[in-house]
C-alpha cells in the first residue's frame, strides 16, 4: 500500500540566523533580548530626555564592560528623518527630539553563516524523506526554494512561506512533494489587544496523490526565553486555544488535518493542554512509543523533553503506520544520551563536530501514513 510521509522541523532559523540567537548559552541572547527591548521602548518615547538620548547612545554605541554596545547585533534604518547625530559614519550623538522626528526599524544583524551547518541540515531533511513538511524558523520563501535547489536536489516542487508577526524574520513555512491547494494565514487573529500568534498559524492544503486534501497547520508557539515565564505561559496557552479553535471548523472524524511544528512546551504542561485536549486529535510519538517520554524527546536544554510535535485527525490516525525522530544532526548527541539509563544511545553525524555547525538544536519528527 503507498504511503507518505509528514515531518517537523525546527531548522533553527538557519538560514540566516541573527547573530543575537548564535550563542550556545540562550541566556546571553535573552539578555540582548531584553535590553534590545528596553532600546525599543525609549525609541518609542514622545520626547527624547537629556536622560534618555545618553542612554541610547551609550547602549547602541558604547555599552559597558559587561554589556558589549547593541550596534554589534541591531541596525537601526532611518527611513524618513533622522535618529543620529554623525560625523562622517560615527554617530555623535541624538539629532531626534522624539519620536515623531524621524521614522524607521530595528535590523537584526546576521550571524556569518556556516556552511558545514547548512549542509548538516540537509542531511537530516535527506535522512528523514518527508513528503510534506513543516519547517520551523525558516526566513522567506526565496530561502526555502534556494534551500531545496542548492543543498536538497531540488527534493520538493512546491514551498510556501508567508511572512508572520515576528520583527526577526522567523517564520514558519511548508515544503511538499505534492500541490499546494488554498492557503490561509492567521497573523492578523488578535487575542484581546494584541495579535494572537507570534509568527502565525498558516493553514496549507496539500493535494495528496490519493485526490485527499491534508490541511497543515504550521506553528511556532511563544518560547519560555526572556521576560515573565508566566506571561510566556499565558501567552502560549492563548495560541493553544486559538488553534484549537481553528480546528473546530474541521470535521477531525473525516477530514485529513495535521498540527505540526514547535510548541515550546511539553505534552503534560497546562499551556499546552487546550490542543491536547482536542478530541479526536493524536501525538504521532505517542501512538508509536506510548509512554516512554524517554523515546519521545526533541530537545534538550536542561533535560530532555519533547516539545516538537506531529499531531494528526482521527483519519490520519487510523492510516498511522509508524514514527520517530531524527536526532543526528543535534551536537553532542553521544555524550547527552551515552550511560543515561533512561535515554537510549545515539550518536550524532559525524559531520556534526560543534554546536555552532549542528543542524538544529532540534530533532525532526516524522510519521508515516497509508494513504
Amino acid at each position: 500500500m503507498p504511503t507518505f510521509r509528514m515531518a517537523s522541523f525546527n531548522v533553527e532559523n538557519l538560514f540566516a540566523r541573527p547573530k543575537v540567537f548564535n550563542f550556545r548559552d540562550r541566556s546571553v541572547g535573552d539578555a540582548l533580548l531584553e535590553r534590545i527591548g528596553e532600546f525599543r521602548k525609549l525609541l518609542k518615547k514622545t520626547t527624547y530626555t537629556t536622560a534618555i538620548k545618553n542612554k541610547l547612545l551609550k547602549e547602541y554605541t558604547e555599552g559597558t564592560t559587561s554589556k558589549p554596545p547593541l550596534k554589534e547585533y541591531i541596525l537601526i534604518r532611518e527611513d524618513r528623518g533622522k535618529l543620529w547625530k554623525k560625523r562622517g559614519w560615527a554617530i555623535t550623538g541624538v539629532k531626534a527630539g522624539g519620536s515623531g522626528d524621524w521614522d524607521g526599524t530595528i535590523e537584526f544583524k546576521k550571524a556569518k553563516f556556516n556552511e558545514i551547518g547548512r549542509k548538516n541540515t540537509a542531511k537530516v531533511l535527506r535522512a528523514v524523506k518527508a513528503d510534506v513538511a513543516c519547517i520551523v524558523e525558516a526566513d522567506n520563501r526565496p530561502g526555502l526554494r534556494s534551500f531545496d535547489s542548492d543543498l536538497l536536489s531540488s527534493m520538493y516542487r512546491y514551498e510556501m512561506l508567508i511572512d508572520g508577526n515576528d520583527q526577526r524574520g522567523i517564520d514558519v513555512g511548508l515544503y511538499s512533494k505534492y500541490p499546494l491547494g488554498n492557503i490561509r494565514t492567521h497573523m492578523f487573529d488578535r487575542s484581546g489587544n494584541r495579535k494572537t500568534f507570534s509568527r502565525d498559524c498558516p493553514e496549507y492544503e496539500v493535494i495528496l496523490p490519493n485526490g485527499k486534501s491534508l490541511y497543515v497547520l504550521c506553528n511556532h508557539l511563544k518560547s519560555k526565553g526572556y521576560g515573565s515565564q508566566a506571561q510566556n505561559d499565558a501567552r502560549r496557552k492563548s495560541q493553544a486555544e486559538a488553534i484549537a479553535d481553528i480546528l473546530s471548523g474541521y470535521n477531525l472524524s473525516t477530514d485529513w488535518v495535521v498540527v505540526a511544528g514547535d510548541l515550546n512546551d511539553t505534552p503534560e504542561n497546562a499551556p499546552l493542554k487546550p490542543l491536547m485536549d482536542v478530541p479526536n486529535l493524536f501525538d504521532v510519538l505517542e501512538l508509536e512509543f506510548g509512554s516512554q517520554k524517554n523515546k519521545r524527546w526533541t530537545y534538550h536544554y536542561r533535560s530532555f523533553e519533547q516539545i516538537d510535535y506531529v499531531l494528526v485527525s482521527k483519519p490520519l490516525k487510523d492510516r498511522f503506520v509508524e514514527a520517530g525522530v531524527e536526532r543526528r544532526g543535534m551536537y553532542n548527541l553521544k555524550n547527552l544520551t551515552s550511560g543515561n539509563n533512561n535515554i537510549p544511545d545515539e550518536e550524532q553525524f559525524d559531520t556534526v563536530t560543534y554546536w555552532t555547525n549542528a543542524a538544529s538544536d532540534h530533532g525532526a519528527v516524522w510519521a508515516n501514513f497509508n494513504l
